[in-house]
């Protein structure tokens, strides 16, 4: 009985391995890019990264940028890193060290370094450099930041020498591919610095897919451990989302840039305006606290409207600014706005706490008394 019962665990066993074996490695490639180098060394590293097969790579930005070949590309958020199976790290370098924006993502990861949230995770690093003047030493600060979190890290090591082209400088290192960007009248990066580039992703691809299973990742946003059902929130504090209000003027209701999520919304309910007019003359506070909610729920009926009716794809409230029609001597908007920011942490929890802009306005269009402008980021 006792052959039988070790015979079966060992079978439960193996069946359990090869299901975390079979399961899709998933890599981010984190980078920021000033103006596409670092960008085209990722992509180079992401197609390395899914040559090894049932591993995906996923690109991602620390921060917005307006260049055309940058500003579709998805922004990373701090709470989604441990859900990957590793993390490709690319940046320029500035004056041997690490990007400004780059530096300012990692300096938000110190909830998850004291949570031991991306301990033994593995990690690899490219950089975009100019004259390659302390390119070693930028990837080993890169490398300090890092390892305090106690990531694996990976380097390039030696390979790919036979296929480097010498009769022109290259940003090889045995730390991680770089490329120098500042050399006139060459391509970069060079048809080399791919090469180097693209065998850095398939190495480590072969690592983090060895290591996914020797570490926790955690999957979604979640509160007290719970995942959050946006809809269940919404029907248990019996909140009623609004048909979605018909633009007043040639404007669209929203607008999505990468994974941003723009809205602009007044008080406008069944046709007309909730509690029109000026605060001190033609309303009072509680009046404009009502057109205040009513204006936040059009904003959440827009948002909805935008992930294709599903609020769980919201990530983040990112910023919220309120207008208010008030009398000049007026100066408690802030309590007033405090109406939609209380209303989108208990929809949304953590994920709706946000950044907050609150001013004052001689008017505002269809003679509301607010104005709500709100930006979400969404897968």
């Amino acid at each position: 009985m006792k052959k039988l019962h070790s015979a079966t665990l060992l079978i439960l066993t193996i069946l359990f391995m090869n299901t975390i074996q079979g399961q899709e490695t998933k890599i981010l490639v984190l980078i920021h890019s000033d103006n596409g180098g670092t960008y085209e060394l990722a992509k180079e590293v992401a197609k390395g990264i899914e040559s090894k097969g049932n591993v995906k790579a996923f690109i991602k930005k620390v921060k917005s940028s307006d260049i055309p070949s940058l500003k579709n590309i998805p922004i990373a958020t701090v709470e989604e890193l441990t859900s990957y199976n590793g993390i490709a790290f690319g940046s320029p370098i500035y004056f041997g060290n690490i990007s400004t924006p780059m530096s300012e993502f990692l300096s938000k990861t110190v909830d998850l370094w004291s949570k031991h949230g991306l301990e033994g995770m593995p990690a690899t690093v490219f950089m975009s450099a100019g004259s390659g003047a302390g390119k070693e030493l930028a990837i080993q600060s890169f490398w300090n930041s890092l390892a305090v979190h106690g990531m694996v890290l990976v380097s390039n090591g030696i390979r790919g020498t036979k296929n480097i082209d010498n009769t022109i400088p290259q940003g090889n290192t045995v730390l991680g591919t770089t490329s120098l960007a500042s050399f006139k009248n060459v391509e970069r990066p060079t048809k080399s610095e791919r090469l180097l580039a693209n065998l850095q992703g398939q190495n480590f691809a072969k690592v983090a897919h060895a290591l996914k299973s020797t570490f926790p990742t955690t999957i979604g946003i979640t509160e007290n451990n719970k995942k959050i059902d946006v809809n269940t929130v919404l029907k248990d504090k019996k909140i009623e989302l609004p048909k979605v209000p018909k633009p007043a003027g040639s404007y669209e209701p929203y607008v999505r840039s990468g994974n941003l999520i723009f809205i602009n919304q007044v008080a406008f309910k069944d046709g007309k305006v909730v509690n029109p007019g000026k605060l001190g003359l033609d309303i009072n506070e509680k009046q404009v606290n009502e057109a205040t909610k009513t204006t936040m729920l059009n904003v959440l009926a827009v948002l909805k409207d935008a992930v294709g009716g599903d609020l769980n794809k919201v990530k983040k409230c990112v910023q919220l600014t309120g207008i208010f029609n008030t009398t000049d001597d007026y100066t408690k908007h802030a309590n007033l706005m405090n109406v939609a920011s209380n209303l989108m942490f208990e929809v949304f929890g953590e994920k709706g706490k946000h950044a907050r802009a609150t001013y004052g306005a001689s008017s505002i269009p269809v003679n509301s008394s607010v104005e709500i402008q709100a930006i979400f980021e969404v897968e």
